[in-house]
């Protein structure tokens, strides 16, 4: 059974899905996009045994990332669920691990799917990133998504999953409260609690170095997976690699 709806209290209108049964698994965007770009991945997991619940972001002001960490908790309260791997890929990695800081007893542990760091993408990368905001969803899959999808994927498949999974409305509220949260409140591991690293050997905006250093700040408690011809949306296209590390690292059969 799958639930789509909107946590409307407050008026933030924050969207989710929620599929599956078993141990919970948090699945959070990344900047300026919806969780539709996840959902491959969230139908591999629950056909691992999952219960995944993929939360967006709200359509009003947040203040900081402690309020987005809020409306995270907020909606697993809602849909009944007590504690879940918390997982986001780049800036929903921030949000992730903010949660984990914030609301220490009801994570299990943290899935980054591409680390976020204070370095932002090289310029290059910045302007493609803006081309392919710009462009519109009818338009012939771009040779700028390389950018986020590396040199062995199809673009023609990737585009309309991509184009699709935009959501321009949160990126200006995302930003914002990132600006407003001190680096340390958010980049920080959580004390005690496990963490997987999946990136993209070939991510250029999310670089691999990112992964490696968060591993360095807890050595005795980080992981990561590298899935090898990947770029920064690996978790759209190549779900299944990302959905077996996560199995294999849970340890659940």
């Amino acid at each position: 059974m799958t639930t789509r709806a909107v946590f409307e209290p407050d008026a933030r209108a924050v969207p989710y899905v929620d599929e599956g049964e078993g141990p919970a698994i948090v699945l959070l965007p990344g900047r300026g996009l919806n969780t539709a770009y996840l959902g491959t991945l969230a139908s591999v997991l629950v056909e691992l045994g999952f219960q995944v619940l993929r939360i967006g972001s709200r359509r009003t002001a947040a203040v900081s990332l402690h309020d987005l960490a809020q409306d995270v908790v907020d909606v697993m309260d809602h849909v009944g669920v007590g504690h879940a791997w918390i997982g986001g890929h780049a800036f929903g990695g921030a949000v992730a691990r903010t949660v984990a800081l914030d609301h220490h007893d009801r994570v299990n542990g943290i899935l980054v799917l591409g680390a976020e760091a204070t370095e932002r993408p090289g310029e290059d990368a910045a302007r493609a990133l803006r081309t392919l905001a710009e462009l519109p969803a009818d338009a012939e899959a771009p040779e700028e998504l390389r950018v986020l999808v590396g040199e062995k994927v199809k673009l023609a498949l990737a585009w309309p999953v991509y184009a699709g999974s935009r959501d321009p409305q949160v990126s200006a509220f995302q930003d914002a409260a990132l600006a407003a949260t001190p680096v340390e409140e958010w980049m920080a591991l959580a004390p005690s609690l496990p963490v997987l690293v999946i990136q993209g050997s070939d991510d250029r905006i999310t670089v691999p170095a990112n992964g490696d250093a968060l591993k360095a700040t807890a050595l005795e408690r980080t992981s990561v997976v590298t899935i090898p011809h990947a770029g920064h949306l690996a978790a759209m296209s190549h779900p299944g690699d990302v959905a077996m590390a996560i199995e294999d690292y849970l340890g659940w059969d």
